[in-house]
């Protein structure tokens, strides 16, 4: 299993940030993604694999003046 939020998903050999954006539909474009205490950026969603029990924080890009 694996948490994003709020949602609980089942997870899979080789699961990526990737797959996890399809599963939950999100098309908000993430800048960074946190697998426990490992950061991720953007470009890296498709290769970055996702271990069995790990939490997923899913980080937007803020910009403010």
């Amino acid at each position: 299993m694996v948490r994003v939020g709020s949602h609980e998903l089942a997870w899979r050999e080789g699961m990526t940030i990737a797959d996890v954006l399809d599963v939950l539909g999100d098309p908000y474009p993430y800048a960074v993604a946190r697998i426990g205490e490992r950061i991720v950026t953007a470009p890296h969603f498709a290769s970055a694999a996702i271990p069995d029990g790990a939490e997923v924080h899913l980080l937007p890009l803020v910009a403010g003046g």
